[in-house]
C-alpha cells in the first residue's frame, strides 16, 4: 500500500501543496511592491470539508501503474489552487496596492501552517513506524 492512499497523509500532502502555493503568491506580491498598477493576490482560504469529500471519493482519482505515468493536474501536490486578486486597505498614486506589511503578515501565518503540517505529517509517520513494528522491539 502507497502511503498516498492512505486520506490523512493525501489531505496533508493537498494542504502542504496549498501552502506552498500560497507563499509562491505572497512571495510574487512583494517582489511586485514597487510595480505600478499591481493588485496583490492570494488563494481562496482551504476548504477543508471540500478536501475530505476529494479524497473519501477514490473513484474520480487516477492511479499510477507504471514508474514513468504522470498524475493529472488535480493530483499533483493536493491539487490545483485557483489564485484571486485581494483587495488590500490601501492604494498608492501609482495603483499599486501591496501593503508589505500585511503580506508579511500573511506570509508568516503561511509558515506557520505549513511547519504545523509537516509536524503533524511526522507525527502520523512514526505513529506508522512504532505500529508495524514488532512487538517488544
Amino acid at each position: 500500500m502507497d502511503i498516498g492512499d492512505i486520506p490523512l497523509f493525501s489531505m496533508l500532502r493537498g494542504r502542504m501543496g496549498y501552502l506552498s502555493d500560497r507563499q509562491k503568491l505572497i512571495a510574487q506580491n512583494v517582489a511586485n511592491s514597487d510595480t505600478p498598477g499591481f493588485s496583490p493576490k492570494d488563494l481562496k482560504p482551504y476548504d477543508f470539508a471540500a478536501q475530505m469529500k476529494a479524497a473519501s471519493n477514490g473513484a474520480s482519482r487516477v492511479s499510477v501503474t507504471q514508474v514513468g505515468h504522470m498524475l493529472p493536474p488535480s493530483q499533483r501536490n493536493g491539487g490545483d489552487f485557483k489564485s484571486r486578486v485581494v483587495k488590500d486597505s490601501e492604494t498608492t498614486l501609482d495603483g499599486n496596492s501591496v501593503v508589505l506589511e500585511e503580506e508579511m503578515m500573511k506570509m508568516s501565518d503561511a509558515r506557520m501552517s505549513y511547519e504545523a503540517a509537516i509536524g503533524f505529517y511526522q507525527k502520523s509517520l512514526n505513529l506508522l513506524r512504532m505500529a508495524a513494528r514488532a512487538p517488544g522491539k
